[in-house]
């Protein structure tokens, strides 16, 4: 299967931020609710459990991770149905979602202090984020191995392309 990169790249004072934007027929709190409550993120990212409050921590499992270990992240903002932003060790992210015509728009903005790791970090993003579309549309998932490393050097390209 051949799919299409779509992420994008804007510098910043601090390093740069990778953006991955995927776009629902559903409205803003039902995509919400897909991105932030345990049982609907096990079926497409994996679970959490903790307190998932601003200033909380939590501890995730990314099920597609080799050995699908648990990691800990705390909540920097949590402002339903719009903002979610935490962090991790490995990411620093933000969730962003809008209304668009009729829909909603999901923006994932991973905060980099760099370029390290823009080639790895960009087809996983494409991954989850097509997979929280299929779990939504009860669709087949996607398959890592399209993903990665065929959109590697897209990604890895980003930081060093024209503006």
């Amino acid at each position: 299967m051949s799919l299409r990169p779509t992420g994008s790249w804007t510098p910043t004072p601090t390093g740069g931020d990778l953006v991955v934007t995927r776009t629902f027929r559903a409205p803003i709190e039902d995509v919400w609710a897909s991105v932030t409550e345990s049982d609907r993120t096990a079926r497409w990212f994996g679970p959490w459990k903790g307190d998932g409050r601003p200033g909380g921590t939590i501890q995730f499992q990314m099920v597609q991770e080799e050995g699908a270990p648990w990691s800990e992240a705390r909540i920097e903002a949590c402002e339903p149905p719009r903002r979610l932003a935490l962090h991790s060790d490995v990411a620093h992210l933000e969730l962003l979602l809008s209304t668009v015509d009729g829909g909603t728009q999901l923006r994932l903005v991973h905060h980099l202090p760099g370029t390290d790791g823009v080639g790895e970090f960009g087809p996983g993003w494409e991954f989850y984020l097509d997979a929280l579309l299929a779990s939504r549309d009860d669709t087949a998932m996607p398959v890592f191995d399209d993903y990665y490393p065929s959109m590697r050097d897209y990604f890895t390209a980003l930081p060093t392309a024209p503006a």
